[in-house]
């Protein structure tokens, strides 16, 4: 019997005062691993027995105790790690970037966790100057950075760049350009992927397909991203960025669907959508939507038949300095929306300043002391059929008060999107992203964390009761029946690449999707 199964026999009979015995056969296992580590030759390094930020994530609702941090130097230190943890019956192995997952799904408790981020960051543009090969470690603000100096940037973005590139290819990578070019899944080439096998693959649209279209939205299921190869375009150097308000959810998307169904070139270079509370409230209401401090949101401008939420459309054009036609492709663009005369907000910023707009508001969070506090967001995908309920149901009835945070909703194209992938999503030619971000605000008399996330819960079961066609983004479940009904139809392709690519489900097991060794079960 290993220490392993060991320590998970004796704790089924456990009692308080046998916990130091628990203690004693847990730092057994950690020494024979220890053993087996020492005979790897890796190229980067190993903390033993360490919890620190990898038993942690940016959520803050869930913790775990790794055996080890694996903190790699390159692809083959990744494959070494996954072919060891293959050695066990109950090892399994997570990789970590940043850590901005919201349920613990970049953990592995008694297992491994790979510290993506120690891989040295290697960034090259192409000779061809359209792609730009990128360690999975990366993040998008390093990328933009380097790229930037080239006059080159990525064709599709997040909305926060603190995170790493093998993390959001991983989910789907969604932001105001997704309407055009697609996720950043859509904007790879070519990826280095370390399987659940242990094997160092490279993988395209043509060169081992298969796994190249399991691994993009895979969450982590399939391999781990160690280089991926992403579509740069030419960089503007200026964004005439605008806000317009709406008090009907009708007109606003309206309008949103007409901008991003436009012919490509005839639209605005970016469009997202937000829903504020139709008050003064500093974090949620009126506030929250002005661009420049000197030019204030004025309230009485709002109809008198608005009700207790309202409605932010956010576009951006790009363009060169000094361009003097701006201003009217701005005019000709708006020309045909509805939003709420003299509620339009618009200043002109540098494209890296654009970009790293949110980087801004995390500065201000981590001063306000909210940054590390717990985070219950909620993020779905919501069919165009299901949209104007959503609204009647979740934004004017539950949500009327805000989250804290960011109530983002935004039409999206599934024609941009590949089927091939495994990303889901609910049916129909248009869908919207809905995004709840959440954040507690420790001095205040908000919500509770637990009162939060017992109105997710809520928001999902009014979905589900009215019957709306959604899908969860970054998704989370704790049984195999909510993986089935997420999956749907794809279920079967799902658990098929699991098979191939990782049979023993070593990686990733805080997704919670397979047990390891599931196929014996």
């Amino acid at each position: 019997m290993s220490p392993a199964t060991m320590i998970a026999f004796v704790k089924q009979f456990v009692h308080e005062n046998d916990v130091e015995s628990i203690q004693e056969l847990e730092a057994k296992e950690e020494d024979d691993i220890l053993v087996l580590f020492k005979g790897m030759e890796l190229q980067g390094n190993v903390e033993y027995g360490s919890t620190g930020s990898a038993g942690k994530d940016f959520g803050g609702m869930q913790s775990s105790k790794p055996l080890a941090v694996i903190r790699p130097a390159v692809s083959e230190d990744v494959a070494k790690v996954i072919r060891l943890a293959s050695r066990s019956q109950h090892l399994t192995v997570a990789a970590r970037g940043n850590g901005h997952s919201i349920n613990g799904q970049a953990m592995a408790h008694r297992g491994f966790v790979i510290d993506m981020k120690s891989m040295e960051t290697r960034i090259e543009v192409g000779p061809t100057r359209k792609y730009a090969d990128v360690s999975g470690g990366a993040l998008w603000e390093e990328v933009l950075k380097y790229v930037l100096s080239h006059g080159l940037a990525p064709r599709s973005w997040t909305d926060y760049l603190g995170l790493t590139v093998g993390g959001t290819l991983s989910n789907a990578g969604v932001s105001g350009q997704t309407f055009i070019y697609g996720p950043q899944t859509e904007n790879v080439t070519e990826l280095e992927v370390v399987t659940g096998k242990g094997d160092v693959t490279v993988c395209s649209h043509t060169q081992n397909s298969e796994l190249f279209f399991s691994v993009l939205g895979g969450l982590g299921q399939f391999g781990i991203i160690t280089r991926a190869r992403v579509l740069l375009q030419p960089a503007p150097n200026m964004v005439r960025w605008i806000r317009m308000v709406y008090n009907e959810f009708s007109e606003f998307s309206r309008d949103a669907e007409l901008l991003v169904t436009r012919e490509e070139g005839d639209s605005f270079d970016y469009v997202e959508g937000f829903v504020f509370v139709n008050s003064n409230d500093p974090v949620n209401g009126w506030p929250s939507v002005p661009l420049d401090a000197n030019y204030p949101f004025d309230s009485t401008r709002i109809p008198r038949t608005a009700g207790p939420v309202l409605y932010c459309l956010e576009v951006a054009l790009h363009h060169r300095k000094d361009d003097p036609t701006v201003g009217i492709r701005v005019e000709q663009l708006l020309g045909q929306l509805r939003f709420c005369e003299d509620l339009r907000f618009e200043v002109d910023v540098q494209y890296v300043d654009f970009l790293l707009r949110v980087k801004r508001a995390e500065k201000e969070a981590k001063e306000g002391g909210i940054w590390d506090a717990p985070h219950p967001w909620l993020n779905l995908f919501v069919s165009k059929t299901g949209i104007a309920d959503f609204d009647r149901v979740v934004f004017k009835n539950i949500l009327k008060h805000g989250v804290g945070g960011p109530m983002l909703v935004y039409p999206l194209l599934r024609s941009k999107w590949d089927n091939r992938t495994s990303i889901v999503l609910p049916d129909g030619d248009i869908f919207y992203i809905v995004a709840l971000l959440r954040f507690c605000f420790p001095y205040t008399k908000g919500l509770s964390v637990e009162e939060m996330i017992a109105q997710n819960q809520e928001i999902i079961k009014c979905c589900n009761t009215n019957g709306l066609d959604f899908k969860l983004y970054l998704p989370h479940y704790n049984s195999e029946e909510g993986w089935k009904q997420h999956f749907g139809n794809q279920w079967t392709r799902f658990q098929e690449r699991k098979a191939c690519f990782d049979p023993n489900a070593i990686l990733a097991p805080g997704q919670k999707i397979f047990p390891k060794n599931w196929q014996l079960s």
